[in-house]
C-alpha cells in the first residue's frame, strides 16, 4: 500500500529474536517468537493481557531466561549477559523513581554505578533535563511532580547512559488520557531527535497505532501481524489481527468461484482469492467507514458502481458523533453490521427503516477460515 507517506524506515538490523521459547511449567507464555528489529526502530508489541507480549519484552532486558531460542544483538548473543550489561534502558509503567532523590540525582544515578567522571555526568544530566524540558524542577523530588513529570524524569534516567535500546513496558497506562497523548506526542518526537532504538509494550491499539513505525500483535505467545499500522489495519493478515486492529464487520459467505461468494442468497462480487473452492466457508471483513447506507429511495435514484455490492438491511439504530454518524443495521438473516459515515445522508432515517449497504469489492478482505473463540477475543481486547 502506497497511499500515504511514511517516515522512513530503518534498514539494518539490530536485535534477533530466534525461535524464542518461555514455558512455566505447562504454560507456554511465549511460543517459538523469530523477529528482527532494526536499528533505530519504533517497534511496539501489542496485545491483550497474557499475550507474551510483556515476558518477550523481558526476555530480551534479561530480567526472564528463555526456556529455549536466542537473543543476539549486532550478532552477539545475550542469552549469558546480566542486565545491567546488557545496554538497554528501561521504563515500567511504575516509575521507580528514588523518592529521597531530586530529579537531578535520579536522572544522574546511573551514570554514578557506571564510574563516569563528575564532570561527564553533569554534562549528561543537564543534557537530559534539556530535552525532557524539567530543567526547572531539577531540584524537586518526586512527590513534588506531577505523574507525566515523573514519567519524563524515568525516560531521562533511561536514556541518560545512551544505550543502544530503550525498552518501555506500558510506561504511559497509569496516566490520564489527555497526559498521555501528550507523551505520546514527546516520545514520537524524542525518538525522531535521538534515533535510538525503541521497543514498546501496549494493550492499546490506538497508542500503538500513533506512536509506531511497526507494530507485532501477540495472541497466545505468538506474533500473528507484524507490519505498519496502516498496513495491519488496510490489510489484516489474518480474521484475529482484523477484528483486534479496530473496529471490523464479519460476514460469513459461501465461495462460489474465484472472484463471487454468497450471502443470504445473495450473489457478491469479491477480490479474487486463489485456493478457495466452490461451496466453501469464508469470512469477508469490512470496516465499517468503507460501507455506505442509502435510504431505498436514494439507492433506488444512484447507480450501483462497478464492482461494488449492495444487501438490504434495516436500521436498528443511529448514533450522532459530531464528526460523523455511526448506523447500525441488520440483514434479514440477522447479521448486524456497522457503518460509519462522514456525510450526513441518513440523518433524516429513522430506527426500523429499510436501507441499501453498499461496499466495493476491493474494499473487504476474505480469510478462507475463523475460529469464533480468536474473534470474540480480539472484538474484546480493544
Amino acid at each position: 500500500m502506497n497511499a500515504v507517506v511514511r517516515e522512513n524506515q530503518p534498514s539494518s538490523v539490530l536485535v534477533s529474536l530466534r525461535n524464542l521459547n518461555k514455558h512455566y511449567g505447562d504454560f507456554t507464555a511465549v511460543d517459538n517468537i523469530s523477529l528482527e528489529i532494526r536499528d533505530g526502530e519504533f517497534l511496539t508489541f501489542l496485545g491483550s493481557s497474557g499475550s507474551g507480549k510483556s515476558t518477550t519484552l523481558s526476555m530480551l532486558a534479561g530480567f526472564e531466561t528463555p526456556s529455549s531460542g536466542e537473543i543476539l544483538v549486532s550478532g552477539s548473543s545475550l542469552i549469558n549477559v546480566p542486565p545491567h550489561k546488557r545496554d538497554i534502558g528501561m521504563v515500567f509503567q511504575r516509575y521507580s523513581l528514588f523518592p529521597h532523590l531530586n530529579v537531578r540525582d535520579n536522572i544522574e544515578f546511573p551514570l554514578t554505578l557506571r564510574k563516569m567522571t563528575t564532570a561527564e555526568r553533569q554534562k549528561r544530566v543537564d543534557a537530559m533535563l534539556k530535552l525532557v524540558q524539567l530543567e526547572a524542577f531539577a531540584h524537586r523530588r518526586p512527590a513534588q511532580l506531577s505523574g507525566g513529570q515523573q514519567q519524563r524524569v524515568a525516560i531521562a534516567r533511561a536514556l541518560v547512559y545512551e544505550p543502544r535500546i530503550l525498552l518501555m513496558d506500558e510506561p504511559l497506562g497509569a496516566l490520564d488520557k489527555k497526559l498521555r497523548e501528550d507523551l505520546q506526542d514527546e516520545l514520537r518526537h524524542l525518538h525522531r531527535r535521538l534515533g535510538i532504538t525503541i521497543v514498546y509494550v501496549t494493550h492499546d491499539q490506538e497508542e500503538a497505532m500513533r506512536l509506531s513505525q511497526r507494530i507485532a500483535i501477540f495472541s497466545h505467545g505468538q506474533i500473528v501481524g507484524l507490519g505498519s499500522g496502516y498496513d495491519l489495519y488496510q490489510s489484516p493478515p489474518n480474521a484475529f489481527v482484523a477484528s483486534f486492529l479496530g473496529n471490523s464487520n464479519f460476514l460469513r459467505v459461501k465461495s462460489v468461484a474465484n472472484a463471487s461468494a454468497s450471502f443470504e442468497g445473495q450473489s457478491l462480487t469479491t477480490v479474487p482469492v486463489g485456493g478457495l473452492t466452490a461451496g466453501q466457508d469464508v469470512l469477508l471483513m469490512l470496516r465499517p467507514e468503507k460501507i455506505r447506507a442509502l435510504s431505498v429511495e436514494a439507492a433506488q435514484q444512484t447507480a450501483l458502481p462497478s464492482g461494488w455490492n449492495e444487501i438490504s438491511a434495516k436500521v436498528r439504530e443511529i448514533v450522532f458523533l459530531g464528526e460523523s454518524l455511526t448506523c447500525n443495521v441488520v440483514t434479514p438473516g440477522g447479521t448486524e453490521l456497522t457503518v460509519k459515515s462522514l456525510g450526513s445522508g441518513l440523518q433524516n432515517v429513522q430506527p426500523g427503516a429499510d436501507v441499501r449497504v453498499r461496499w466495493a469489492a476491493a474494499d473487504a478482505c476474505l480469510y478462507d477460515q475463523w475460529n469464533d473463540a480468536d474473534l470474540s477475543k480480539g472484538a474484546g481486547a480493544h
